[in-house]
């Protein structure tokens, strides 16, 4: 596959990645070479990954637990405190071999180390190879609120092999596809009228949609990399889907969703918003619920659980001056930014949800 020039960094893929990763290893020959990883892909992706890097370079493993729970500050403390111990300086390279979480705190106790030191990101799930390492975007939690702290800042490559994806659960693949179907509804219904075909997860034809879900996320954040207008599309889902993730990953009597399950639902409740704001078509509405709902699992959501949701909303980072912005669509590959909606709309959109 062809590499993807996004900003000042390239997307690599497969083994042609492997040897851009040597050959910028060699060129820019850091003093340390560490891999941030989690339990799981420090079991199941370090070892593909050391039998691909060939430098005689000191290699050191960081490992924190995995979860969106601990994408933190005190997480981030952790790693600088084994960074600074280990010997680390401005000329060390960290590599983030993991998912979102992996990628966007990596990236972001690397940008900050000493003012900033070199990383590269390797994503090993399908969300964080179509969504999550490409963009510029590192952060960390605030409690329950999603990615309140963080900054801008680009790797130095990223590198996208699909031999990570055969180490993962089947929830976590449908957790990604949510990133894809989002892809289909906003910019390219091809990829939207595919979406039935890769319910099964065969990995080898997963390979199209994944190059072309990152094609479409570079083309956006290439034009707006600091998300000030255009790159607001990519909050299709994400409004009502990041307060609904924040509320079950909070809430004592429930079960914590995948990012992916919660954005499944934050695009049904958002698409029927649009249909009654902007006049999005009932008939392509109902679709989209049928087939969302096909893959991922129906979630019980109370009425006694909507005004915690919605005040969660309050907090969004994409708000401004208090007021809740959404991401509409007319009809696909149409949409409206910072759009304002109700209360009683978004109760609504919550009922069409559970109905």
């Amino acid at each position: 596959m062809t590499p993807i020039l996004s900003n000042n960094y390239y997307v690599n893929f497969q083994s042609d990645a492997y040897l851009k990763l040597n050959e910028f290893i060699s060129t820019y020959k850091p003093s340390t070479l560490f891999i941030l990883v989690d339990e799981n892909t420090n079991s199941h992706c370090l070892p593909i990954l050391l039998q691909e890097i060939a430098t005689p370079i000191t290699i050191e493993i960081i490992e924190i637990e995995s979860g969106e729970e601990n994408k933190n500050l005190e997480t981030c403390t952790g790693v600088w405190n084994a960074l600074t111990e280990l010997g680390a300086d401005r000329k060390s390279l960290i590599l983030n071999l993991g998912g979102g979480v992996i990628t966007d705190l990596g990236g972001f106790v690397a940008s900050t180390f000493k003012r900033g030191i070199a990383f590269i990101n390797i994503p090993t799930t399908l969300l964080s190879m179509v969504d999550a390492s490409i963009g510029g975007k590192t952060g960390v939690d605030l409690g329950v609120l999603k990615n309140q702290i963080g900054l801008f800042s680009d790797p130095e490559m990223v590198l996208i092999d699909s031999r990570y994806l055969e180490t993962l659960p089947k929830r976590e693949l449908r957790s990604g596809l949510a990133e894809i179907i989002k892809y289909g509804l906003t910019y390219d219904t091809k990829v939207w009228n595919n979406i039935n075909k890769f319910k099964e997860f065969n990995i080898s034809e997963l390979a199209p949609l994944i190059y072309r879900s990152i094609e479409i996320k570079n083309e956006i954040t290439t034009k707006d990399p600091k998300e000030a207008g255009l790159r607001k599309v990519l909050n299709f889902g994400h409004t009502l889907g990041h307060a609904i993730e924040s509320y079950f990953l909070e809430a004592k009597d429930k079960k914590n969703l995948t990012h992916g399950e919660a954005i499944a639902i934050g695009m049904i409740t958002e698409t029927y918003i649009s249909n009654v704001l902007l006049n999005f078509p009932s008939e392509e509405l109902n679709n989209i619920k049928k087939t969302i709902l096909s893959i991922y699992n129906k979630v019980t959501i109370n009425p006694s659980d909507y005004d915690a949701i919605i005040e969660l909303l309050i907090h969004d980072k994409k708000n401004v001056n208090g007021q809740v912005n959404f991401v509409l669509l007319t009809k696909f590959e149409n949409f409206k930014l910072d759009c304002k909606v109700e209360k009683e709309l978004i109760v609504e959109a919550l009922n069409y949800y559970n109905s």
